[in-house]
């Protein structure tokens, strides 16, 4: 089971919506549990029956196997906090790029353990962290016959908890997953969302990465 907390945003759904496409069953997350249902609703179109379900986040963390972090960057500490018991021993897949906005350019925030994922495992110190997915377009994803042709970065110092997640990148159409390092390597991988978010200001369109030459 793949679980989403805070997942009722672009990304959160865009993910969720691809993999429940790849075969997966897909928890969305969210405080209230009226508008995690709502985003699983919206993706019933588009995805198998009964693939994607809404619960609260404490259910989500509770009932999921694989648990995706995607709040925003503001609130990964209290959240994380107030679900840590639930979240003992979870492999956790860190999707958070903390981002500032002015006049609508975006630039990265300075975080003191390194990088939102790195902040993450110290909460979270018994539960694998990854860091993967901060450079897909939740836009692209959430439209199901769109062809992707992208890479996702991973990052970890779990080799086990990496090959999972890389294996989950994969199973999504047109993604291949690159191994990006250990988990200090996050910083680049969040950092590199506000230029491609700056680059789509630019172009008014829903950039993506590729690794070239491997």
């Amino acid at each position: 089971m793949i679980g989403f907390i805070g997942g009722t945003g672009p990304e959160g759904k865009g993910l969720a919506l691809r993999f429940a496409l790849a075969g997966e069953k897909v928890l969305i997350g969210s405080r209230d549990e009226a508008r995690a249902k709502e985003a699983a609703d919206s993706l019933a179109g588009d995805a198998p029956p009964g693939s994607v379900e809404g619960k609260s986040n404490a259910d989500v963390a509770r009932e999921s196997d694989i648990v995706f972090i995607a709040v925003p960057y503001s609130a990964q500490r209290p959240t994380l906090e107030s679900l840590k018991e639930l979240l003992e021993g979870k492999l956790m897949v860190n999707v958070i790029a903390p981002l500032a906005f002015d006049k609508g350019r975006a630039s990265a925030m300075r975080v003191e353990a390194g990088s939102a994922a790195e902040e993450a495992r110290d909460i979270l110190p018994n539960s694998p962290m990854v860091a993967a997915f901060h450079n897909i377009s939740a836009q692209e994803l959430l439209i199901p016959d769109r062809a992707l042709d992208t890479d996702v970065v991973v990052c970890a110092d779990d080799s086990e908890a990496k090959q999972k997640v890389m294996a989950l990148a994969d199973a999504i159409s047109g993604v291949r997953a690159v191994d990006g390092g250990g988990l200090a390597n996050a910083r680049y991988v969040e950092d590199l969302t506000a230029l491609l978010l700056n680059i789509n200001r630019i172009y008014k369109a829903h950039s993506m990465i590729k690794i070239v030459g491997i």
